[in-house]
């Protein structure tokens, strides 16, 4: 992620994300042929390297190929696709795995991903605004975006938002597991379904965005994660899974109304913006998505969510101030 936002004005947007797709998705055939598992292993470092620079020039691409009025609705559109992959990536595996073994899965997925990548190559129009700009690699251009006190309140939140968001499905599975509900793993697998929530999210709150605009909906996103993480704490199981919709309905509102915010909040390159984005989000996941086990080791899952609710507190304060300042 670094490297895309050191390198973002001479990177050629679709280029960038159609090696990107094809090449992670030829890594993910290898992967299932392969017997060693340092082999494996180093082809998923791999794929992550590879795919690390698609959202980023994603967005990049939406906020300098689309009208700005309509960039939250693309930005929601896309956000809803990769919830959609999600959900449809995860059950596709674990039934054809069932059906066969996970090493024709995943050779199957593999192969359905490279054609995808092709139709990407054909039917993405060449980006207009920006081809490529011959510029220096610069860390202190990249760090001058952590300058920018409103792009920095957003990274804030994308990293809370984001945190939270793993910490539930981190560790609510934990709690269903064991007693008084002892589901299946099968049945806990379910919970994944609730992904569809997020595509709706997405698109609505995306679209919402541009006509309200993505202050205030950010803030109804927030306040719905909040519902949600008051739900899981109930006994009912009806309940918790609903609370689990409500935090993942706002989490994906919250990410594509903040990522389409960004591009609008400086003038600097679209893809170093997105860039420094991502990777504050994905530390978020990390750190928080961690910390989260700790709570539910000491004070069970109503720890988790004190936790979790005083995370998202700071992302509302973040986006309290942000919205008073633009």
């Amino acid at each position: 992620m670094i490297l895309i936002a050191l390198f973002a004005k001479i990177l050629p947007r679709k280029t960038v994300m159609t090696l990107a797709l094809i090449l992670a998705s030829a890594l993910a055939i290898l992967i299932s042929v392969s017997e060693s598992f340092t082999v494996i292993l180093a082809l998923r470092f791999a794929q992550g390297m590879l795919l690390a620079g698609f959202p980023s020039m994603a967005v990049a691409y939406i906020n300098e190929e689309f009208d700005a009025k309509i960039i939250g609705t693309v930005t929601g559109i896309y956000v809803a696709g990769t919830s959609v992959g999600g959900l449809v990536g995860r059950m596709s595996l674990s039934f054809l795995t069932d059906v066969f073994d996970w090493r024709t899965a995943l050779t199957i997925l593999g192969a359905t991903y490279l054609l995808i990548g092709l139709a990407f190559v054909f039917t993405l129009p060449r980006p207009k605004h920006l081809v490529g700009q011959k510029s220096k690699a610069s860390l202190g251009d990249f760090a001058k975006l952590f300058r920018n006190a409103n792009l920095l309140a957003v990274y804030g939140v994308a990293a809370a938002i984001m945190g939270v968001f793993v910490c539930t499905y981190n560790f609510i599975s934990y709690v269903l597991l064991a007693p008084p509900y002892e589901l299946s793993q099968t049945q806990v697998g379910l919970i994944y379904v609730l992904f569809v929530a997020g595509t709706v999210a997405s698109a609505v709150m995306g679209r919402l965005a541009d006509k309200v605009g993505n202050g205030k909906i950010l803030l109804v996103s927030l306040a719905i994660m909040f519902a949600g993480i008051g739900l899981t704490c109930a006994s009912s199981l009806a309940v918790k899974f609903l609370g689990v919709g409500f935090v993942t309905y706002g989490f994906f509102g919250a990410h594509s109304t903040a990522a389409s915010w960004v591009g609008k909040l400086s003038t600097a390159d679209k893809a170093r913006i997105s860039a420094g984005y991502m990777l504050v989000y994905y530390v978020g996941a990390s750190v928080v998505g961690t910390a989260g086990g700790k709570f539910l080791t000491a004070f069970d899952w109503t720890g988790v969510a004190l936790f979790m609710t005083a995370v998202l507190s700071i992302a509302l304060i973040l986006s309290v101030k942000l919205l008073r300042s633009t």
